[in-house]
């Protein structure tokens, strides 16, 4: 069942969650992950340029951690494809 399409919401990684092939769900877990972390970019963006809505309750360090750590982890599903053979 693998598939090569790259899913642009997160619904749309549903169906891999739900398959019985692990590689599947690994790159369902890889395309949710940049999902996350792209909108995190995007609301930090527009943070920056004073263009959100609402007041972050969280200090925007721990932003920067949480992105941080999205790309550490990120580089780790990777190099984990890579070893088993996953494409992502």
């Amino acid at each position: 069942m693998h598939e090569n399409k790259t899913p642009v919401t997160l619904a749309d990684t549903a169906k891999l969650m739900e398959s019985d092939d692990y590689k599947d769900r690994f790159v369902a877990e890889y395309r949710q992950l940049e999902i996350r972390e792209r909108k995190l970019q995007e609301m930090l963006g527009k943070w920056d340029r004073g263009e959100i809505n609402f007041k972050p309750s969280c200090p925007r360090s721990i932003y920067d951690l949480q992105l941080k750590s999205m790309s550490e982890y990120r580089a780790v599903l990777e190099a984990r494809a890579a070893i088993e053979g996953v494409e992502i």
